[in-house]
């Protein structure tokens, strides 16, 4: 089985060693768990969901069989309007769709900076479209970093200089919050390849 990760610079592994980063951790972890699967890093440092949408054409080839789709903190940095992201990641998902490749849709917790009402919408868009799509929900790509701690702590100890990125410890964590819900993926798309 082969699971395409469409995402940024957190799915591409940014400023990591090549092995710490998100995707061959977590096909590390697959496979301890049991699941034979190669897992595609389709992440560009710096994407929008805007390019997310242009590039899911080609990330959807014929061997694919499921996709995580890990957008959207760009859009955040760049304080895009929400309608834009959801309008880019319903896209997506509408692509993922026609191609009948189940998807594991991977949420952000917006930041207070913008405003609440910027917040709550932006917020909204990765239930709201878990829900139309029938795709699986995992809330917040980062939020395992600051489930032990305090997020002084997790800045100091989890992430890197940039107070964006995850360091190689803080990449495991996540990878140990998401894993099981990868892994609920691999088993609809088992289902669904199978015809049941």
């Amino acid at each position: 089985m082969t699971v395409a990760a469409l995402g940024d610079s957190l799915t591409q592994g940014f400023g990591l060693a090549p092995e710490n980063g998100f995707v061959p951790v977590l096909s590390r972890w697959l496979d301890r768990n049991g699941a034979e699967v190669t897992v595609i890093n389709a992440g560009v440092s710096g994407d929008t969901t805007a390019g997310g949408l242009s590039r899911v054409a080609w990330t959807l080839t014929p061997e694919v069989d499921a996709m995580i789709v890990a957008l959207g903190g760009n859009d955040l940095l760049r304080g895009i309007d929400p309608d834009v992201s959801r309008a880019n990641l319903d896209g997506i998902l509408k692509a993922a769709d026609e191609a009948d490749v189940p998807v594991l849709l991977v949420g952000l917790d917006a930041p207070s900076n913008y405003g609440a009402d910027y917040e709550a919408r932006f917020e909204a868009i990765f239930p709201d479209l878990a829900e139309t799509h029938d795709a699986l929900l995992y809330p917040s790509f980062l939020a395992p970093l600051t489930a032990e701690s305090d997020m002084a702590t997790a800045l100091a100890t989890l992430m890197q200089p940039d107070g964006i990125h995850p360091n190689a410890e803080g990449v495991t964590r996540i990878v140990e919050g998401i894993g099981p819900h990868v892994l609920e993926l691999i088993a609809r798309a088992s289902d669904e390849g199978s015809g049941s």
